[in-house]
């Protein structure tokens, strides 16, 4: 049984979100973000760095105990143990691997930009809250170019659908009320209504 400690962000769901869709049985452990639990001594050595989300395997490979930490690395240890959602064939495994990157390293980061620089940075300019609210759509247009014709993002489910889906359900509002973005849009709902994601994102909140 894998420990899951999580709270209600897009990583958080994330984590819960992979490790639910690749079966694998885990319990949550909902930190409280806002009392300081995950800079509390018991879960720093879980995870130094104090964030969420982390697990504990404790039948990790060579029967070994796995701790880890980072949500994309949760997502690649999940789908990697349970031999699900990385493509077979090396071409579309690499075509996996390169969406995943583009939901882990920029439409999730400009994501959590917004949140930063409308809350919690010193001065808050709005014009720099639009600058990277723009750009997160204009992120977002080129995911929709490759969701033409397509259920997921490389055709089959995949480690992509699974970085990118809680980014998206976490800025919802001003994804539904863009322009265009039709196949992102009918994506999200295609996501939302499989059972393990819908079971996953009630388990972490």
């Amino acid at each position: 049984m894998i420990d899951l400690y999580t709270a209600s962000t897009g990583n958080g769901r994330r984590a819960a979100i992979a490790l639910e869709e690749c079966g694998l049985p885990y319990t949550v452990h909902k930190l409280d973000l806002g009392k300081g639990d995950v800079k509390k001594p018991e879960f720093l050595k879980i995870n130094p760095a104090g964030a969420i989300p982390a697990i504990v395997d404790p039948d990790g490979p060579g029967g070994k105990k796995v701790v880890l930490a980072q949500s994309g690395a949760i997502v690649l240890y999940a789908a990697e143990k349970s031999g699900k959602f990385i493509p077979k064939d090396p071409a579309k495994r690499a075509e996996a691997y390169q969406w995943f990157m583009q939901a882990t390293t920029d439409v999730a980061p400009t994501s959590s930009s917004i949140f930063y620089i409308s809350t919690h940075v010193p001065v808050k300019d709005p014009a720099n809250t639009g600058y990277f609210e723009q750009r997160f759509l204009t992120q977002l247009g080129i995911v929709d170019k490759q969701l033409e014709g397509k259920e997921y993002l490389v055709g089959e489910c995949s480690i992509a659908d699974l970085a990118l889906y809680p980014v998206i359900t976490a800025r919802k509002a001003m994804v539904d009320a863009a322009p265009g973005l039709a196949n992102v849009k009918a994506w999200a709902a295609r996501m939302a209504a499989r059972p393990a994601i819908a079971k996953a994102m009630a388990n972490n909140g």
